[in-house]
């Protein structure tokens, strides 16, 4: 098995970030965590950032950035994540009214695209990040997860795989992982169950159903560079969340390395 760095998606720990970002980065780097994947700045400029991520030894994996915002000012995020280093941005969501059909998606994949042709052009890898919504609807006979890959390039979009919401929509992460070998180069880390409604219930890693150990092999098969940690919601304190999962995968796969 190869050796994947290990980072975290700041998502987790928004409350935290929103109350004291730097201290929360500070801590995030004391636990172990490699790198970090952004979802939002908390204000710091990018120069400031810089050299924060530099003083704590974290890499900036990249960035999840909304769709308005690739729309509304594209340049600025790519602009902020060359200046911290980062080599990624992803897009993490599509609104409901932006998916209503076929004709919706088959726009959206032109204008990934176009982003990631200019994203490339600039030095950065961008990106897509799924739900579970992407295996409910089709395009063209293939589940949207699928025609999205196929409508565009690899030099343009790349996968980022969230093998909990594949789960969780009734597919196998063990099967979907290396049908993206070469083309996957982020995947969420992340473990649920289901509560009595049948909604998911995000849980530390190896709390859950999610298969971590097959599934960590299988993403070190497929060319994976980072294994990054998210939960959506935490039923423990986050930063007490984030140090379990983390102590999980020390004590389940760093300690091969």
């Amino acid at each position: 098995m190869r050796r994947m760095n290990i980072g975290l998606q700041l998502y987790t720990l928004r409350d935290e970030t929103a109350q004291d970002f730097r201290g929360t980065l500070r801590k995030v780097a004391e636990l172990g965590y490699e790198g970090v994947e952004f979802a939002g700045y908390g204000d710091i400029p990018a120069e400031e950032m810089k050299t924060l991520l530099q003083e704590l030894g974290l890499k900036a994996i990249g960035s999840h950035v909304g769709l308005h915002l690739l729309r509304a000012d594209l340049q600025k995020e790519i602009d902020y994540l060359k200046t911290i280093g980062a080599k990624y941005m992803m897009c993490p969501y599509v609104a409901e009214e932006d998916r209503k059909d076929a004709e919706d998606w088959k726009n959206l994949f032109s204008f990934l695209e176009e982003v990631g042709a200019e994203a490339r052009k600039q030095g950065l890898i961008f990106g897509y990040h799924n739900h579970a919504f992407e295996f409910e609807a089709e395009v063209d006979g293939e589940f949207v997860f699928d025609a999205m890959y196929s409508a565009t390039t690899p030099e343009a979009v790349q996968v980022e795989m969230d093998v909990c919401w594949v789960q969780f929509a009734g597919q196998d992460p063990l099967a979907y992982i290396p049908k993206y070998a070469g083309r996957l180069p982020l995947l969420h880390l992340k473990d649920f169950s289901k509560d009595a409604e049948g909604n998911m219930k995000t849980l530390e890693l190896s709390q859950g159903s999610v298969n971590l150990p097959g599934v960590i092999q299988a993403a070190s098969d497929a060319g994976t560079e980072w294994l990054i940690v998210e939960q959506d919601v935490c039923q423990n304190p986050p930063l007490q969340s984030v140090e379990n999962s983390m102590n999980w995968l020390k004590q389940n796969y760093l300690n091969q390395f």
